[in-house]
């Protein structure tokens, strides 16, 4: 039997964080519980549910994700989750029973129109994954199955994955209105066969401009990311969007960050960055804000 290692690691959402196996944990698929209920077939599930800060549990291939309610932080209590977790998979108990693998839940996919004349948001009622995964090219595809078939229709250029959504981006050569239906009837048939959505065993591709983890920031750079995490990025991720922290140079005092899904390449874009995310900032934190320039364009 192969010995269990767990990892901690953060995400873009605060109130996520993953427990990361160097081991599979599950035959395959994906599992979300909202409640001790709905994880009657998922006995490690049902023993994390009773501890009173835990809010969602997402199981995928190699990791167990939980959300917590803001009664508690991470700091406190991960490390405590972590060796818990790890006693679990290493007693050979179950992480999910064979009628949870078959057990077919009824998939709904919608599509919702963005700022971005150019990205559709297709929204799920299923949690998708908990980070946030941007493929710029069928070539950064490698750990996600499901962003290598959509860009092989020839129409995307861009694919989001994030949460309970995807964001696609068209090019010019066709509208919305030709292919609306035939992406979500896709996406909804994808998600409910159980098809893999994204390989954490696979690493992700390299990109050129990399979110610096809110877990090695402190001082103003993290009072910043904060600020865009509770404020901002909750208003972008129902236009189908992201933005994360990049950098904060404080002898500029000029704030760098990245534009994800809708939000990159977005006309309003920069009238949201001046107007609405530079005027926030500057208010929250006086004198010490500049500027707010995407770091990617």
């Amino acid at each position: 039997m192969s010995t269990h290692k767990i990892n901690i690691e953060g995400t873009n959402n605060p109130s996520i964080v993953k427990f990361v196996s160097n081991n599979q944990i599950t035959q395959g698929g994906s599992y979300q519980f909202n409640n001790i209920d709905e994880a009657k077939e998922s006995p490690v599930s049902q023993e994390l549910f009773k501890l009173p800060f835990v809010s969602k549990i997402f199981i995928s291939a190699n990791f167990i994700a939980i959300e917590k309610y803001d009664i508690v932080e991470w700091s406190d209590i991960q490390n405590d989750i972590k060796e818990l977790i790890e006693i679990y998979l290493n007693e050979g108990n179950t992480i999910v029973t064979d009628k949870a693998e078959t057990r077919k839940v009824a998939i709904e996919v919608y599509a919702e129109s963005t700022p971005n004349p150019m990205v559709m948001k297709f929204g799920c009622n299923k949690m998708l994954t908990p980070d946030d995964n941007e493929y710029k090219s069928a070539e950064e595809t490698k750990n996600s199955p499901l962003a290598q078939v959509l860009f092989e229709f020839p129409f995307v250029k861009e694919v989001y994955i994030s949460e309970n959504y995807v964001s696609i981006t068209k090019n010019e050569m066709i509208e919305w209105g030709e292919i609306n239906t035939q992406l979500r009837s896709f996406l909804k048939e994808y998600i409910q066969s159980g098809k893999t959505i994204i390989d954490t065993s696979i690493e992700k591709a390299k990109v050129e401009i990399e979110a610096t983890p809110i877990e090695n920031l402190e001082g103003v750079s993290l009072e910043i990311a904060n600020i865009l995490e509770e404020h901002v990025k909750p208003a972008v991720a129902n236009d189908g969007g992201n933005i994360v922290f990049q950098n904060y140079d404080e002898n500029t005092k000029d704030v760098y960050v990245i534009l994800q899904g809708a939000c990159s390449g977005c006309p309003s874009s920069t009238i949201t960055l001046k107007n609405g995310i530079e005027t926030m900032l500057k208010e929250m934190l006086p004198n010490k804000i500049n500027s707010v320039i995407a770091a990617n364009g």
